[in-house]
C-alpha cells in the first residue's frame, strides 16, 4: 500500500497498516482512517461541492505514551502527505515572547517543499548521475573536453559584491575560437574508456581538486524585513549575485557525489516545486497539535490563564480556515487536517473555548496500556523493541534470545512502575529494557556469545529496583 495508489488506502487498509506499528487504539485508528479516506472522496465529488467539504478535525484524548503522535505520524507517511508536529505550549506567551501561531503553517509548507524536492530529485537522479560522470571525466582528462561557450558576465556582481562584502574575480576575456584548445582525434574513445572506469569505481580513491559553488550570503539585518518570513529580499539579492566558487581537494568518489547534487539542482524547476508544495500543503497537509490540554482553561482572569485563552483564539482562525502568507506564497488552511492531542489530566476538553471545541468534531479517547499490551508492543510490531535490541547486539556477535516468560516479566515490571510512579505508557519499556541490558551492552564488544533473557534474568536485574518504589522513581 502506498500514497501513489489511493484506491488501496481504504479505511480497513489504513488500519491494517497502522496495526503493524501501533498496538491497540482501534477507535483512534478508525477515526483517522475515515478522515484520510474522506480526502480521497472529496477529490472525486463535483467541483461546485468540493470546496464546501472541509475535513473533520480530530481531538485525541489519552495519557502520554499510548500512541497519539505515532498514529498521526504513521498516517502522514502512509498517505504521502506533508506533516508537521507542533507543541501548543510554544505559543503560550505569544504577544510577549514566543512564536506566532501562523508559524505552524509555514513549517508545514517547508515540509511540503522538502517532500516535493526529494521527489523531483528522485526523478532527475539518473540524468544528474550521467552528467556528474561527464564532469568527472572532464576533471580527469581535461584535454578531451569539448570547447565551452563563454559564460556571460553579471553586471551587478561588482556593485552588489562590494556592498555586501562578497568579492568575486573579474570576468576573464574569452579566447578567440581559433585559440581554444581542440580535443584530440581519439577523444571519444578515451572518454568511453574513462566512463567505464569511473562507473566501476576505478578512480574512486584518487584525490582531485574541484570548484564548489556557494551561494553568497546577504546579511539579513541590513535589509530589514520580518525574520519569520525567511527574508525574501535576501533570496532575491542572492539570485542576482554570482555563485562564489571555492576550491576543495576531495576524492573522485566525493567529487562525483558533489557534481551529482549540483546537477540535480540545475535540473529541478524550483518555481514548479514551490507551486506543487503550496498546493499539497493546502489540500493534503496534516498538522498535529500536541499538548493542547496545556493551553485549555477559560475565565482565569489573570496570569497564564489569560495567555492560554489568547493562544486558543490565535489558533482558532488557522483551524477555521484562513490564508497564511509564507515566503513561498499564500496558503489557505481550509482543507488542512488538524489533529489535536492531550492527556487532559488536569483540564478537560470542555475547558477549551467553545469556538475551538466546535472545530474538532471528532473526539477519540485512547485507552491506557495494560501489561498484555506491553508484551505485544515488545514482540509484535514491525519495529518491535525486542527485535531492535536483538539486531543492535548482533552487530557485536552477541545473540540475545527473549523467552516468553522473560517478555511477560518485563511487561509486568513496566506496568508496576507506571502504577507506582508516573504513567508514561509504552515509553517505560525503553527505560526498563535499557536498564535490563545495560551490563550486556557494556561488555558486548569483548564478550561475544549467547544471552537468554528469561523470567529469572529479568527478576535478578530489576526485581530489587521495582520492589523499592522510591528507588524505581529515580532509576526506572
Amino acid at each position: 500500500m502506498s500514497a501513489s495508489d489511493p484506491q488501496s488506502l481504504t479505511p480497513r487498509g489504513i488500519v491494517a497498516e497502522l496495526d503493524k506499528y501501533i498496538v491497540g487504539q482501534a477507535k483512534a485508528k478508525r477515526a483517522v482512517a475515515i478522515a484520510m479516506r474522506n480526502r480521497y472522496r472529496r477529490e472525486r465529488v463535483a467541483e461546485e461541492m468540493r470546496g464546501e467539504i472541509v475535513p473533520k478535525n480530530i481531538l485525541m484524548i489519552g495519557p502520554t505514551g499510548v500512541g497519539k503522535t505515532e498514529i498521526a505520524r504513521r498516517l502522514a507517511t502512509l498517505a504521502g502527505a506533508p506533516f508537521v508536529k507542533v507543541e501548543a505550549t510554544k505559543y503560550t506567551e505569544v504577544g510577549y515572547v514566543g512564536r506566532d501561531v501562523e508559524s505552524m503553517v509555514r513549517d508545514l509548507v517547508e515540509a511540503a517543499i522538502r517532500m516535493v524536492s526529494e521527489e523531483r530529485r528522485e526523478e532527475v537522479r539518473a540524468a544528474a548521475d550521467l552528467a556528474a560522470v561527464e564532469r568527472t571525466i572532464d576533471l580527469l582528462f581535461p584535454e578531451t573536453r569539448a570547447p565551452q561557450p563563454a559564460s556571460p558576465s553579471n553586471p551587478l556582481a561588482a556593485t552588489l559584491g562590494s556592498i555586501f562584502g562578497n568579492t568575486f574575480p573579474p570576468p576573464q576575456a574569452s579566447p578567440a575560437p581559433s585559440a581554444q584548445h581542440q580535443p584530440p582525434p581519439n577523444a571519444a574513445s578515451i572518454r568511453e574508456t574513462a566512463r567505464n572506469d569511473v562507473l566501476r569505481g576505478f578512480y574512486d580513491v584518487r584525490l582531485v581538486e574541484i570548484e564548489v559553488e556557494e551561494t553568497p550570503n546577504v546579511p539579513m539585518g541590513m535589509m530589514g524585513g520580518d525574520p519569520s518570513m525567511g527574508g525574501d529580499m535576501s533570496e532575491m539579492l542572492g539570485s542576482f549575485l554570482p555563485k562564489r566558487k571555492t576550491r576543495k581537494r576531495v576524492t573522485v568518489a566525493d567529487a562525483r557525489r558533489l557534481f551529482a547534487a549540483e546537477e540535480e539542482t540545475k535540473l529541478i524547476d524550483m518555481d514548479a516545486v514551490k507551486r506543487e508544495a503550496l498546493r499539497r500543503a493546502g489540500e493534503n497537509g496534516i498538522v498535529f497539535i500536541d499538548e493542547i490540554d496545556k493551553v485549555a482553561g477559560r475565565e482565569g482572569g489573570r496570569g497564564p490563564d489569560v495567555s492560554r485563552e489568547g493562544v486558543q483564539r490565535d489558533i482558532l482562525p488557522i483551524v477555521e480556515g484562513s490564508t497564511v502568507q509564507t515566503k513561498h506564497g499564500a496558503v489557505k488552511t481550509d482543507h488542512v487536517l488538524f489533529i489535536a492531542a492531550g492527556a487532559f489530566h488536569v483540564s478537560k476538553p470542555s475547558d477549551l473555548i467553545p469556538e475551538l471545541q466546535g472545530r474538532f468534531p471528532i473526539r477519540v479517547e485512547l485507552d491506557s496500556l495494560t501489561a498484555a499490551d506491553f508484551a505485544t508492543i515488545l514482540t509484535q510490531p514491525k519495529n518491535a523493541l525486542v527485535e531492535q535490541y536483538r539486531q543492535l547486539l548482533a552487530v557485536e556477535n552477541v545473540t540475545v534470545r527473549f523467552t516468553p516468560d522473560g517478555i511477560e516479566q518485563i511487561a509486568t515490571f513496566a506496568m508496576r512502575v507506571n502504577e507506582q510512579t508516573e504513567n508514561i505508557g509504552a515509553r517505560r519499556l525503553h527505560t526498563v529494557l535499557e536498564r535490563l541490558l545495560e551490563d550486556v551492552s557494556y561488555a558486548a564488544p569483548e564478550e561475544a556469545g549467547d544471552v537468554t533473557v528469561d523470567g529469572a534474568f529479568v527478576r535478578e536485574r530489576l526485581g530489587g529496583i521495582v520492589d523499592d518504589a522510591d528507588l524505581a522513581r529515580y532509576i526506572l
